[in-house]
């Protein structure tokens, strides 16, 4: 009798004997879906047989595609994961992937996502000279690009554009900016709609953990804060305020606040993470990616 209860025990126990909640990882801007592969293989060491779907849509130069075209693309090609897990996923979204995927969450009305994880993106936007995007911004200093980023043209052809955040130029971002400010649900923005701002808070409310991981070398984001709903105040000399002092936390245009109040929002920093290490920064994963993946 003895040994059998061993045997029961052994089996209760074997690494993988309950099944993980199926993963789902965006790519973020430039990057492709094999970019994410190391963060695939510390999920599978860590929980082996999870099921990870590495979204390969919009890789490298594609991910310039505008925001509002990715998004349903990349709904119904995750839409079926999302069917065949009755007990729900977790999403992983980097960089550009984390603001695609509060999109996505926030205009899908039948997600199940349990834990949605934003590792180093710019929720509130961007803002700043950085080398990584050099090669590909139009020649004109970064303060005077809303010239060229708040048009109807770029809006329409380019992804950075649809979340350039000028905080010196509020009122051109809200006129010509098509994306940023309306996942913000702001009412200021010329494309703020009244009809869809309930649903888009109560999709994005679907989810049970919001994640928000960043640091102070990402050297990307800009500023850092962004990754964490934090944004420059362009009255103060470009000091941060952090999230609880913006206007979607003080406002709750679409969740963030709530979130936080039921206990299902949780931020972690790192320092010493560059940008592109992220994903493959094994501490980072240990302490603020495995831990929301049961």
């Amino acid at each position: 009798m003895a040994d059998l209860c061993v045997v029961l025990l052994l089996f209760l126990f074997i690494p993988g004997r309950f099944s993980y909640k199926p993963v789902i990882i965006l790519h973020g801007i430039l990057d492709r879906a094999s970019d994410m592969e190391d963060l695939a293989s510390f999920i599978t060491q860590a929980h082996p047989g999870t099921n990870i779907t590495l979204i390969k849509l919009y890789e490298e130069l594609e991910s310039f595609t505008p925001l509002w075209k990715q998004v349903p693309a990349i709904t119904e090609r995750i839409r079926p994961v999302m069917q065949s897990a009755k007990d729900g996923v977790h999403i992983i979204g980097f960089s550009q992937g984390g603001l695609t995927t509060r999109a996505i969450l926030e205009t899908m009305d039948d997600h199940n996502v349990d834990s949605f994880i934003s590792l180093s993106s710019p929720q509130m936007g961007q803002y700043g000279d950085t080398s990584y995007l050099k090669p590909y911004l139009p020649s004109v200093a970064y303060k005077d690009i809303y010239l060229v980023f708040y048009t109807e043209y770029f809006q329409k052809i380019f992804s950075l554009a649809n979340y350039w955040n000028d905080p010196f130029h509020e009122d051109k971002n809200y006129e010509y900016d098509v994306f940023l400010p309306v996942v913000n649900n702001l009412n200021s923005s010329k494309f703020f709609n009244a009809t869809v701002k309930e649903q888009y808070k109560k999709n994005f409310l679907r989810i049970n953990n919001l994640v928000l991981i960043g640091g102070p070398d990402d050297g990307v984001i800009m500023p850092w804060q962004s990754s964490q709903f934090g944004f420059y105040n362009p009255k103060s000399n470009l000091t941060v305020v952090d999230m609880k002092n913006q206007q979607v936390y003080v406002e709750d245009t679409f969740g963030l606040r709530s979130l936080d109040a039921r206990g299902s929002l949780h931020q972690y920093t790192f320092s010493g993470v560059n940008h592109t290490h992220w994903h493959g920064t094994k501490n980072v994963f240990d302490k603020a990616i495995e831990p929301w993946l049961t």
